[in-house]
């Protein structure tokens, strides 16, 4: 018989007999002919031979479960308000009751919220500079260079709105005759009229004159009729010519650059665009 057909003979009789011959494992042992354990698979190479460490000869262990950590059932604004609860007790107690564990507990908490301030903080700082739309001080610059940057941008767009604005706007000034501020203030808003060839209409509300705008009107009811009341002097009223709206300006004494800014921002700033 050859050793094909006794190969073959042997597939057979296992076939009918139902018998399962299953290949060893690696790392498993087989027994031999005479029945001693002949090594099989990689302990032939990894414990036999010797032949070093390789990643077949290391079995790879299952990694222990780990149990889930409990889910804190409260809301974060929940967690917040108990974190400021405790901090507040924690510090009752190290006051009244100063005991070394008192005082030691209530800063070791303390330092726990510090810390986890200024990781927000960080966050928060960082979200700024990645995140331009976030950026106040690109609307509103704090730095010294940008500032003085933005300001001079500010006074040329504010310069060139006001040498306009004389073509629809004229300016009514409220006066008193015996008002001290309205002394110190009436050579201002000549001043700003002057650069910019503002009209200004000067009503005196006591019929009294004003040195510095001689052809003034007494008032016959030009303050109501510009929304103001109270009869406080001096009053600063910006009348537009188109819609016949009056818009005031201010009262009191006001510097030369507070009635132009105030002016641009009435005309030519729209609510909410600039804060």
């Amino acid at each position: 018989m050859t050793l094909r057909t006794a190969a073959l003979a042997l597939t057979l009789a296992v076939t009918l007999s139902g018998a399962a011959v299953a290949p060893a494992e690696p790392g498993e042992t087989a027994a031999g002919a005479d029945g001693e354990a002949v090594p099989q698979g990689d302990d032939f190479y990894c414990k036999e031979r010797r032949l070093g460490t390789w990643f077949y000869c290391e079995k790879l262990k299952p990694a222990p479960g780990e149990a889930a950590p409990p889910v804190d059932p409260r809301t974060a604004a929940e967690r917040l308000k108990a974190i400021g609860a405790e901090l507040e007790e924690l510090k009752a107690r190290a006051v009244l009751d100063p005991t070394p564990d008192n005082v030691t507990a209530y800063i070791r908490f303390q330092r726990e919220q510090l810390n986890r301030a200024s990781t927000f903080a960080d966050y928060w700082q960082r979200a700024i500079w990645q995140n331009p739309e976030l950026d106040y001080t690109l609307q509103r610059p704090v730095s010294a260079v940008a500032k003085r940057a933005w300001t001079d941008q500010r006074k040329g767009d504010r310069d060139r709105v006001l040498a306009a604005i004389s073509q629809r706007y004229g300016v009514f000034y409220f006066f008193a005759s015996d008002c001290a501020a309205c002394t110190v203030s009436s050579p201002i808003i000549k001043g700003v009229a002057d650069r910019f060839g503002i009209t200004v209409m000067a009503v005196s509300m006591d019929g009294g004159p004003n040195p510095t705008f001689p052809n003034y009107l007494v008032n016959t009811g030009q303050y109501e009729q510009m929304g103001l009341s109270g009869n406080v002097t001096p009053a600063l009223v910006l009348f537009d010519t188109v819609t016949r709206r009056p818009l005031p300006i201010g009262y009191g004494i006001m510097s030369q650059d507070e009635v132009m800014e105030r002016i641009f921002t009435l005309t030519n700033v729209q609510p909410g665009s600039d804060f």
